[in-house]
């Protein structure tokens, strides 16, 4: 069976969300790679409202099954990728569901969410995961990720990922 366009669906996290995140943020394949699940649901509440920052639910055959959130690094004051180009958006995600892992889900939804971007008019997406995430290294790679740079921030040791509009197409 061909693999159909368009197999995931993404939208805004609610109130409602936020237990169902805790939960997959607790999980070890996801708590390895994220603060701990206080931290991270107060500011995943505040993205609820936020400019700077979409935080998205995605959902496979609509069950929710992870947790997608784009941001634009030139809307926040001394971001550390403010360097890139105008216009860039970063993402950062986690499947929440330990069955669904190492099974492609990763590559299918970031390229999904890419394409979606590039059709906005996105030039440029980011993603910067932890150096020791191999998995997840090679899963933005089978995206069409490539390395750009080695970062140390705010946020930890990451390196930095990235791909262009005219790539991607």
């Amino acid at each position: 069976m061909a693999k159909q366009e368009n197999r995931y669906d993404f939208r805004p996290v609610t109130e409602a969300d936020l237990p169902m995140i805790a939960a997959w943020l607790a999980e070890p394949h996801v708590a390895a790679w994220w603060d701990d699940p206080e931290t991270e649901i107060a500011q995943i509440r505040e993205h609820i409202d936020s400019i700077s920052v979409e935080p998205l639910i995605i959902e496979l055959d609509g069950e929710p099954i992870g947790y997608l959130q784009s941001y634009d690094p030139h809307l926040e004051d001394g971001h550390p990728y403010s360097d890139q180009p105008f216009g860039t958006l970063g993402i950062d995600l986690s499947i929440g569901r330990p069955e669904l892992v190492g099974r492609g889900h990763g590559s299918a939804i970031v390229r999904q969410f890419v394409e979606q971007l590039f059709e906005e008019g996105v030039p440029r997406v980011i993603i910067d995961p932890d150096p020791a995430n191999g998995r997840a290294i090679r899963a933005y790679e089978k995206a069409g990720f490539r390395t750009i740079d080695r970062r140390q921030s705010e946020y930890g040791d990451a390196v930095l990922m990235a791909i262009d509009a005219e790539e991607g197409q």
